[in-house]
């Protein structure tokens, strides 16, 4: 019987696993969903390894570009004059399932998940990308600048097959669909990464700070 409509343990499976051990019957009845576990204990027992996981049937959503975001620290230009500067940026994106659990680059999960798209799709799977450049940015006077980054995102859904050597909570099986959402390799489907420059005019308060101090007819930056 399914837990929260996520969870659902295996009769088949069981009766095999019952078999190999050499056990009289395999329990067939399905757990009451209140006895059952959540999703996320079955999630943790996979990141832990108490539970030995496999992701099944794994299948590859179409790439597309993910929303852009600030990259770099913001430029303030308080002269008077357009000001041209290189700007250093970084960025970071990691991956996460339906639930929003986070699957860490290195992590038990993330490793379980390359195995099975590389033996289905014959090329490996990453749950993180870093990449860090720099760019030369104009702005105006008055005006803010930052640089935003947008990554090609992928989707990989498939069900995670937990095993236990002892039954838990009356199963030595249990099962959970799952959705894992992750950078793909730029140029994916055709897709590629984007980096663009954004600027926007200054607030009244922003503007009442070019006149204070050191800032007054100079550029400054604030880290974002």
């Amino acid at each position: 019987m399914a837990k929260n409509r996520t969870v659902r343990h295996g009769g088949r499976a069981l009766v095999l696993a019952a078999a190999a051990a050499g056990l009289a019957a395999a329990m067939t009845v399905p757990a009451a969903a209140a006895d059952g576990p959540e999703r996320k204990q079955l999630i943790a027992d996979c990141a832990s390894g108490e539970g030995k996981c496999t992701f099944n049937e794994p299948v590859l959503g179409k790439a597309y570009l993910g929303d852009f975001r600030q990259v770099s620290n913001s430029l303030y230009n308080c002269s008077t004059s357009p000001a041209t500067q290189s700007m250093g940026w970084s960025d970071t994106v990691g991956s996460s399932d339906s639930a929003g659990v986070s699957v860490t680059a290195g992590g038990k999960l993330a490793g379980i998940i390359d195995l099975s798209v590389t033996a289905t799709y014959s090329h490996t799977w990453s749950s993180s990308h870093t990449e860090d450049s720099s760019l030369n940015m104009t702005v105006q006077p008055g005006e803010v600048g930052w640089i935003s980054r947008a990554q090609v995102m992928q989707t990989v859904s498939g069900t995670w097959q937990t095993h236990y050597d002892s039954p838990k909570w009356g199963h030595y099986y249990w099962y959970v669909p799952d959705t894992v959402t992750g950078p793909a390799a730029n140029g994916t489907d055709g897709v590629s990464n984007a980096v663009v420059v954004k600027t926007r005019k200054m607030t009244a308060s922003e503007k009442a700070s070019c006149t204070a101090g050191a800032h007054q007819g100079q550029t400054f930056q604030l880290k974002r």
